[in-house]
């Protein structure tokens, strides 16, 4: 018996009986195992290998977290260095060393 016919039974049960809460958990849990299957199969992830397409999907996230993040620090490095290098050039300029500029 598919998940399908399962989900069926149960429904057909609750009508019949009514619908007391052991029926309605069953039919919930049912239903949302039923429709994970299908959302996961509709995104090409039902087969063997969805484990380590997700697994090798995660690493390549972190990895591009990490080269991001390095990214970010090395331009906020660069400009650091770049308004230092300005102040000092001022400063030189200030204190009358801009000839040796020229």
């Amino acid at each position: 018996m598919n998940r399908e016919d399962m989900l069926a039974r149960l429904v057909a049960q609750a009508e019949d009986e009514g619908c007391d809460l052991v029926t309605l958990r069953a039919v919930v849990e049912e239903a949302s195992d039923l429709g994970a299957v299908r959302v996961l199969a509709r995104m090409g992830l039902a087969d063997d290998s969805a484990h380590n397409d997700l697994a090798e999907l995660r690493q390549l996230l972190g990895a591009w977290r990490d080269a991001k993040a390095s990214a970010w620090k090395a331009a906020v490095g660069w400009v650091v260095r770049a308004v230092l290098a300005l102040l000092l050039f001022a400063i030189a300029v200030r204190f009358g060393s801009g000839n040796l500029v020229r």
